[in-house]
């Protein structure tokens, strides 16, 4: 499987970073060996002085698709979560001020927090869905995927024409403002709907 993201659709994030706003979306592709496994706290990696959380609401691809067109993107996930792209600052700045790509800072091992996924007909609409982090207890982000700059679905449209989207593979949306370097002994949880989904220790 892999894990493909979504950067820069929330307008409020792009203003925070003080990057240019796109005119489609922009993707990165993180490996498996990204994922953090469960019950296992986020390691802060020794190459990164500033490791930063992104909050972002995901979905899981149930079946092989290619070239889909936005009316049927609905029927490609049935499984919605939140989750953590970890993301090494420092090191992304210094590659993007080089014009290199930003997989070392955005792909390393346990990059990609995934929490636990609920079906999507949970919800009585996918396009007003309140997420958010906290972190020791504190609300640190927060969002609604009502404030993306392409929807769910357009994403999953988008993403497909150049990726074929295979089961089991996950999208992560965005992420809104509020990013921030994470500490050892700090605990994040995210939240979808106000139902927590995971739960995370730094060290």
């Amino acid at each position: 499987m892999k894990i493909i993201c979504i950067g820069r659709n929330y307008a409020s994030h792009i203003e925070e970073l003080q990057n240019e706003r796109p005119t489609e979306p922009v993707i990165f592709i993180k490996p498996d060996s990204a994922i953090l496994l469960k019950q296992h706290p986020f390691v802060i990696p020794e190459f990164s002085e500033d490791v930063q959380h992104e909050v972002e609401v995901i979905v899981k691809i149930n079946k092989v698709g290619k070239y889909i067109e936005p009316k049927f993107a609905h029927k490609y996930y049935d499984e919605i979560s939140v989750g953590i792209d970890f993301t090494a600052r420092d090191l992304q700045n210094d590659l993007k001020s080089k014009g290199l790509p930003w997989e070392k800072a955005k792909a390393f091992d346990g990059s990609a927090v995934i929490g636990d996924f609920l079906p999507k007909e949970q919800f009585s609409s996918l396009e007003n869905l309140t997420f958010e982090l906290k972190n020791n207890n504190q609300t640190v982000q927060e969002g609604n995927v009502n404030m993306m700059l392409w929807k769910i679905d357009e994403l999953i449209a988008y993403v497909s024409q150049y990726f074929t989207l295979k089961i089991g593979d996950i999208i992560f949306t965005g992420t809104p403002k509020g990013v921030a370097k994470v500490n050892p002994n700090d605990v994040l949880e995210g939240y979808l709907e106000g139902q927590k989904l995971f739960r995370i220790q730094i060290k």
